[in-house]
């Protein structure tokens, strides 16, 4: 079949070569329309209980993940030229596009009781400019009012935070780079006048940057990926028409792989960016096999046609079933339950049997119409460096089998000890390094202010005006005080807090009185709060405190700030709260859910990692099935598996000894090195199988030939993957680097056991393969074909 396709291949090259073109250029229009992914949450499942909470959330109350915080450290904050600059700084802010409130010291508000009226007037705290003489009674006042105490300063440290909300729907799309660029370039310039350091954090913030890294790095990566290859292949081949040949190759490729993101309707997420560059270092080993394979044949007969007919056929299955276990590799991301999984795996999966098919289609078309290799262009294949690596092998695998064994051996029990230290843990900024200022800026607000990623508690009291009533206003200041006496949650922002203010407000603000009222106050206060009678929905205090009850304030909000405490931590604080929040409400009266960016943070971090390791699993008995078609044998099964499982587990141990945590990231490694790392055994099987035969099945001079055969292919092919790969370890991203060097370490090992442990095994089991080999079997897909004349596959013209 394979040398009939080639015959096909090569007598329509014209049209197919033209037809992959113009595929190419409609390809290239739609990866001209490719958007970067600005949104959050899409690791979760939509019918995820907490994803139904989130979404609840967000319909009663809105965004909680579009705010961006400024924080400043100064003994000298209210002085009034620092002050006076720092108001003009909100004023500066306020007038970004898309910034739509301000919450700050300048901004603070205070409440102040009418008696005429019988309102609590919302008045500013400060002026638009405060002179020197009325500052320090202005700030008096200010630090008189605990409301803002731990809010917008921190009177231990001296450090002020600054709130700044942006509108969600520019959050979500493009412009809010311009956005947070402005904000950032006016905070910086205010630091440099002030000669102080500006923070700057918030998911806002956080989310811009990671993006707008995402695409630089996408860039790079691929400029990177495309030199260090295309170097790697000229020195290898020493042919600029090979090497521009699979440029053109993984270019195709690139452009097809960007258009199916578009084509599915995804965006560029920090996964999905990865796919271009690995398209060019998974892309590039079809184009060494093709090539060392005619260069090859073209040395024995010097025949190009036959070259090239021998070429398809010989590598054609090998490829095909390379590209096969490397598409499941990633396409089994399609089977998990997270969104951004799904999508890597649609795209990564199709993706690499299409490098397969342009590859197919084109250096068979493109070869035909070149000269034939000269003498130079394949002088590679006796370089005697290469040829002393081989004899090494050989000398290994037949003579110190045991002690091949035995390091191996060694190795496996090393690494499953470092196994069992292996811990799943993942961090809102894992990815970004410890030195950078958006780390830096983050630790700054969670030393001075516990931190800024939202959590958000919601107290359902299930029934109308139910949060307003005297019981359920104490249940939540209790909840407060809870909350807020643990170390890594700031104090919650609830409607209690507001009526705290009120009551503060009502005894002329006293700051003793800032507490719940009791039945006594409650009357008096009731006029002033519109809680009963009036158009409450209209007055100062119920605009003030709206934010934090539902339209029929059956429902309450508590905001918390919280640090980045990891998935590992979240869900034990979470834990631990729960059964004091259950004995300060009563559970047939109140349902209490916790839910926000963290919270979602954290379920996306277990569904990725869960959803991983189901892949790996899933990936190993699909990379079975397909060996068992291939190969036809369990013992050709087993062997094929174990010098792929000891790369994995030694991966594993080293990640364990090295004390790098299970993360989205790391577990990513064990999918796509395992469908990457087989393509060597199915290369180094295949040639086995087709070898035997003409050695009368002897198993250790076949062993040898195919040592010598596909070793130099399989040590090329391999030094361009770990280069490919360790180019991504060169990221700003944690995960990302990790990816690199740890998907590089497994292909290495990969190789020298599929060189090594799997000779060794084949030279084992020697008898039984015999036999084996000796047996007629039916259907072999690796059964050599009877040769065809060339003229009878319509390869005259070629011929000549």
């Amino acid at each position: 079949m394979w040398q009939r396709l080639a015959g096909w291949v090569l007598k329509f090259r014209l049209p197919l070569l033209l037809l992959l073109f113009a595929g190419t250029a409609v390809m290239a229009y739609y990866a001209s329309k490719v958007q970067l992914s600005y949104e959050y949450g899409s690791a979760i499942p939509r019918d995820n209980p907490e994803f139904i909470t989130y979404q609840h959330f967000h319909e009663q109350f809105g965004e909680d993940g579009n705010m961006m915080v400024l924080g400043v450290q100064n003994k000298d904050f209210f002085t009034p030229q620092f002050f006076n600059d720092y108001v003009q700084l909100n004023k500066d802010i306020k007038k970004v596009t898309a910034v739509e409130n301000i919450l700050s010291v300048p901004a603070a508000v205070n409440l102040v009781k009418n008696d005429s009226t019988h309102k609590l007037m919302v008045v500013q705290a400060f002026p638009d400019h405060v002179a020197a003489a009325d500052m320090d009674s202005l700030a008096n006042v200010f630090r008189s009012l605990p409301f803002y105490q731990g809010l917008l300063y921190n009177p231990d440290t001296h450090a002020y935070l600054m709130a700044i909300r942006i509108n969600k729907d520019v959050m979500n799309s493009a412009k809010r780079i311009g956005v947070v660029s402005e904000i950032m370039s006016i905070a910086d310039g205010f630091g440099k006048k002030h000669n102080t350091q500006v923070r700057l954090s918030g998911l806002p913030l956080i989310r811009t940057i990671m993006a707008t890294k995402v695409a630089d790095e996408m860039r790079l990566f691929l400029k990177l990926s495309f030199i260090l290859t295309a170097l790697i292949l000229l020195a290898f081949f020493r042919s600029f028409s090979a090497v521009v040949m699979s440029m053109i190759v993984v270019a195709i490729g690139v452009i097809w792989s960007v258009a199916t993101i578009e084509l599915c309707g995804y965006k560029i997420t920090l996964l999905t960016a990865l796919i271009p560059p690995l398209i060019v270092v998974i892309g590039i080993p079809n184009c060494v096999y093709f090539l060392n394979k005619y260069h090859t044949e073209y040395a024995k007969n010097n025949n190009k046609t036959e070259a090239l007919v021998r070429m398809i056929q010989r590598m054609g299955i090998v490829t095909l079933f390379t590209n096969i276990t490397a598409a499941i590799g990633f396409g089994v991301f399609y089977f998990t339950k997270s969104p951004l999984l799904k999508e890597f795996g649609v795209v990564a999966g199709s993706n690499i049997m299409f490098i397969f098919l342009i590859s197919f289609i084109f250096l068979p078309a493109v070869l035909s119409y070149l000269p034939p290799p000269k003498t130079k262009h394949t002088s590679y294949l006796e370089n005697r460096s290469f040829k002393a690596v081989l004899n090494l092998l050989n000398t290994l695998v037949f003579k110190y089998r045991p002690w091949v064994y035995l390091v191996t051996l060694v190795m496996v029990v090393m690494a499953v000890l470092g196994m069992l230290r292996l811990r799943p843990e993942a961090y809102m900024l894992d990815d970004i390094p410890k030195s950078d200022r958006l780390y830096t800026d983050l630790k700054f607000f969670e030393q001075n202010f516990r931190g800024v990623m939202p959590l958000e508690i919601t107290v359902d009291t299930k029934k109308k005006n139910g949060v307003i009533g005297l019981q359920t206003l104490n249940k939540l200041d209790e909840l407060t005080q809870l909350i807020a006496a643990q170390p890594d949650f700031a104090r919650p922002l609830s409607v209690a807090e507001g009526i705290k203010f009120a009551k503060q407000a009502y005894y002329n603000g006293d700051s003793t009185n800032y507490r719940i009222p009791n039945q006594f106050d409650i009357g008096f206060l009731a006029p002033y709060l519109r809680m009963k009678g009036g158009n409450g929905s209209n007055s100062n205090f119920t605009k003030l405190v709206a934010s934090f009850m539902d339209s029929t304030r059956q429902v309450a909000r508590l905001s918390v700030s919280m640090a980045d405490v990891g998935s590992r931590r979240l869900p034990i604080l979470l834990d631990s709260l729960k059964p004091k929040v259950n004995q300060i409400f009563d559970t047939a009266q109140y349902k209490v859910s916790f839910t926000g960016t963290s919270v979602i943070f954290l379920e996306g971090s277990r569904f990725i990692i869960n959803g991983l390791m189901e892949s790996v699993v899933l990936a190993f008995i699909l990379i079975i099935g397909c060996m068992l078609y291939l190969f036809r044998s369990w013992r050709m099964l087993l062997i094929s598996l174990i010098p792929n499982i000891i790369p994995l587990a030694v991966t594993a141990g080293v990640m364990g000894w090295a004390g790098i945590a299970l993360k989205p990231s790391t577990v990513l490694v064990f999918s796509i090195a395992l469908g990457i790392a087989i393509d060597v055994t199915i290369r180094f099987l295949v040639n086995f199988k087709q070898e035997l035969p003409h050695h009368g099945t002897d198993i250790s001079a076949t062993v040898k030939q195919t040592i010598n055969e596909t070793g130099l292919s399989i040590i090329y092919t391999s030094l361009i993957l770990f280069a490919g790969f360790m180019i991504f370890s060169f990221s700003e991203f944690g995960g990302t680097k990790s990816l690199g060097w740890l998907t590089s370490l497994t292909l290495i090992m990969a190789m020298i056991t599929n060189l090594t442990i799997l000779p060794a095994l084949l030279l084992w089991m020697e008898k039984a393969l015999v036999k084996q080999a000796q047996r007629k079997g039916t259907a072999d897909p690796l059964e050599e074909e009877k040769d065809v004349e060339i003229s009878k596959l319509g390869l005259n013209d070629a011929k000549k």
